[in-house]
């Protein structure tokens, strides 16, 4: 088998953090830019995912800090909801994906990897976006620098 080096990684597996990374992005407004935020709304916002499945891949989070769905109020989930609607439109029409997997992973066992805070998974698709590298290597390929996503979607959502 060949491993691929992903230096770029290296900053994500080294931060010692007390406190959730959601969290921290939530009570940092000044740092939206850097921490890649595209929108805020009054229960949720949007971030880029730094390490995406495809190219604009982003995620929708609430404010709350909960493990779970059930503790959201039901107007944090309307609104979440709402702007996951409004993402998929956003992925389809600006980035011209094809198709968008929406999803939540509720769990460390479900196969989140930040168990602690419940957030929303938008992945924008392509057809043939996919070959067999992935699945006999292991690998992604990300074919488009992350600056420009992000600048692209956060413009979108403040149309």
């Amino acid at each position: 088998m060949k491993h691929l080096c992903a230096p770029w990684r290296a900053e994500y597996f080294s931060q010692k953090r007390s406190e959730c990374v959601f969290c921290d992005i939530a009570k940092n407004p000044k740092n939206d830019d850097e921490n890649g935020v595209i929108f805020r709304a009054k229960f949720c916002y949007g971030v880029i995912n730094r390490f995406p499945y495809s190219p604009g891949h982003f995620m929708v989070i609430p404010y709350e800090h909960f493990d779970n769905i059930e503790q959201l109020s039901d107007e944090a989930w309307s609104e979440i909801s709402r702007y996951v609607k409004k993402g998929v439109g956003i992925l389809k029409t600006s980035l011209n994906a094809s198709g968008v997997n929406i999803g939540m992973n509720l769990g460390a066992a479900a196969g989140a990897g930040i168990a602690e805070h419940v957030h929303y998974h938008l992945v924008p698709r392509w057809e043939r976006d996919t070959n067999f590298i992935t699945t006999i290597a292991d690998v992604r390929v990300n074919g488009v620098p992350f600056h420009p996503l992000f600048i692209k979607l956060k413009e979108a959502f403040s149309e």
